[in-house]
């Protein structure tokens, strides 16, 4: 397990959007743009709450098919050892292996307790959710492909191994940023440093803001700040 932050570090990356965590990583240079986030697969939920921020606990799931044996979403509940594993914050990331996802949902408002009472921030899936409502009440935030009205044959496939989600790979115990715009992966070595790096950001972009939204604003006004930017 990668070295975990601090409750003041936690914090700290709770009081940013995800859009500027993702500027701020992309300054370090660490990987290709194109990487380390959701694409649209995956959708917010609950896009009117604040940004949450923890460690991913993973597992796959099918819900389309009824199983060979056994029962459907009740079976494997020691996967949440495998939760309680991850240092808290976490967040449930749940690859679901059906093609097309989403038939049957997992989570619903049972499932949405027992994470809560795990310490858990969030729920991640390329599938399907169900009792948002409900959900909602309880305060745990969720992105998802769709909402389903049933739970089909949803059951647990395996766990803590790394998934796909939204195109975004994510392991055991990465940290994850998510809020209205999607799921970002911070990296381990440089998220103490990112909300140092995204007040940077703002500050600069605020100055080309005032620029542009100033009653006389002029194109050479402009283009002279953005030169003077770092």
């Amino acid at each position: 397990m990668e070295p975990f932050l601090s409750r003041e570090e936690l914090e700290a990356l709770k009081r940013l959007g995800t859009c500027t965590v993702e500027d701020a990583i992309e300054t370090f240079d660490l990987r290709a743009r194109n990487t380390g986030f959701t694409s649209s697969e995956v959708s917010c939920v609950f896009d009117d709450l604040p940004p949450v921020v923890g460690y991913a606990a993973t597992a796959r799931m099918r819900s389309g098919e009824r199983p060979m044996s056994g029962r459907s979403y009740q079976d494997r509940t020691h996967w949440w050892n495998s939760v309680l594993s991850i240092p808290e914050p976490r967040i449930v990331v749940m690859e679901d292996l059906d093609e097309p996802p989403g038939v049957g949902a997992f989570l619903g408002d049972v499932h949405a307790a027992m994470l809560k009472a795990l310490g858990c921030v969030a729920f991640v899936t390329n599938g399907a959710v169900r009792e948002i409502a409900a959900i909602r009440n309880l305060g745990l935030q969720v992105f998802a492909r769709n909402r389903a009205l049933s739970h089909a044959y949803a059951r647990i496939i395996d766990f803590g191994s790394p998934v796909m989600m939204g195109g975004m790979e994510v392991r055991p115990g990465d940290l994850l940023h998510g809020d209205a715009h999607g799921v970002v992966s911070i990296p381990h070595q440089i998220a103490a440093a990112i909300p140092r790096v995204a007040a940077e950001l703002v500050a600069r972009d605020r100055r080309v803001r005032t620029v542009c939204e100033s009653p006389d604003f002029s194109v050479e006004k402009l283009r002279a700040t953005i030169k003077e930017l770092p």
